[in-house]
């Protein structure tokens, strides 16, 4: 009966402070509401001892039902809320991902390729009301995901993106065209393009600045990343003798000028990430850029629960009434 109750009215409480007034009161009086009889002998008289000392019990019934009345008057309820969103403003995001040789360069750890998939899957995970694709590229380009809403499908595509999977080299241009692409046909009013590299353009037949403009074209923001630290880095230079990579150190070189103007022309952002927590911050910076709209409607319903008190307030003086008519009316 008491589970999850709310009181609409709870200042109404306060009216319990007359409970122990009026028993101050009834004790103070109670010798003036008994008429006394001064006689020589009570022989003869049968007397009820029992029934006098109870006589109290109603208005103990009579401070119980303004008890209940009080409570009523604070209309105790239930409350039971339902929640529905609506998404008001959708966004369809493809991640252009670089996946040429270099991006297995040791500065970032373990490398740049596997701390990227790290935190470009945290930034998927925080997007659950947007359809994300994948676009991987090194000297040529291809979707790896079309743009979806399911998260399951662009996480496990996310994790199998290796090097190996292309032929090297790093088509920036390609990357960003397939992109597009892949966002020309959407109807959400936000499409953006994170692309991130950590090497200069040197192959592909299409320019970098001819995938921005097709990205303008079609009202498409592009948002640029730079990976890669200031110096030199542990980078892969020659295969060895059993098709693994033997490692040195070359200089980073990451055409920032280029990277630059495509964010500009797009009305993106252009960021440098040096190390893993640079790279996290940038894409937390981007998740708070781009954020979906939503809209949260709260249904609630009450239910009164103040009429199992009325109806006990009446039984309770109900019962005084009787016992008062009956049993008691001769002390009354």
């Amino acid at each position: 009966m008491f589970e999850n109750i709310e009181f609409a009215n709870p200042q109404l409480f306060w009216l319990l402070l007359l409970l122990p007034l009026g028993l101050l009161w009834y004790i103070l009086t109670r010798k003036n509401q008994v008429a006394s009889l001064n006689i020589s002998s009570i022989k003869g008289f049968k007397t009820s001892n029992f029934l006098s000392k109870l006589k109290p019990f109603l208005f103990v019934l009579r401070l119980l039902a303004l008890a209940a009345v009080i409570t009523a008057l604070a209309r105790p309820q239930t409350k039971e809320v339902s929640t529905r969103t609506k998404t008001t403003k959708g966004i369809d995001i493809v991640m252009s991902i670089d996946v040429s040789s270099s991006m297995l360069a040791r500065d970032l750890k373990p490398n740049r390729l596997d701390a990227l998939k790290e935190v470009a899957e945290d930034f998927i995970k925080k997007r659950p009301n947007d359809r994300i694709g994948l676009v991987a590229y090194a000297g040529e380009s291809y979707t790896k995901t079309p743009i979806t809403s399911d998260k399951s499908i662009v996480l496990a595509a996310l994790r199998d993106i290796d090097y190996g999977q292309l032929e090297d080299g790093t088509a920036i241009g390609m990357g960003l065209a397939t992109s597009v692409n892949r966002l020309k046909e959407s109807k959400a009013i936000s499409k953006v393009i994170i692309l991130l590299t950590d090497g200069v353009n040197n192959a592909g037949f299409i320019e970098p600045q001819t995938a921005a403009d097709l990205a303008v074209e079609y009202d498409i923001k592009a948002y640029t990343i730079g990976l890669g630290t200031n110096g030199n880095a542990l980078t892969p230079i020659a295969y060895k003798r059993d098709g693994t990579f033997q490692f040195g150190m070359r200089q980073v070189e990451i055409d920032e000028a280029l990277l630059e103007d495509i964010a500009s022309a797009t009305g993106g952002k252009y960021f440098r990430a040096t190390d893993n927590d640079k790279l996290e911050e940038i894409y937390d910076e981007i998740n708070k850029l781009e954020k979906t709209e939503i809209e949260e409607f709260k249904y609630t319903r009450y239910e009164e629960k103040f009429r199992p008190w009325v109806f006990l307030a009446g039984l309770l003086l109900l019962i005084e009434w009787v016992l008062r008519a009956t049993i008691f009316k001769s002390f009354i």
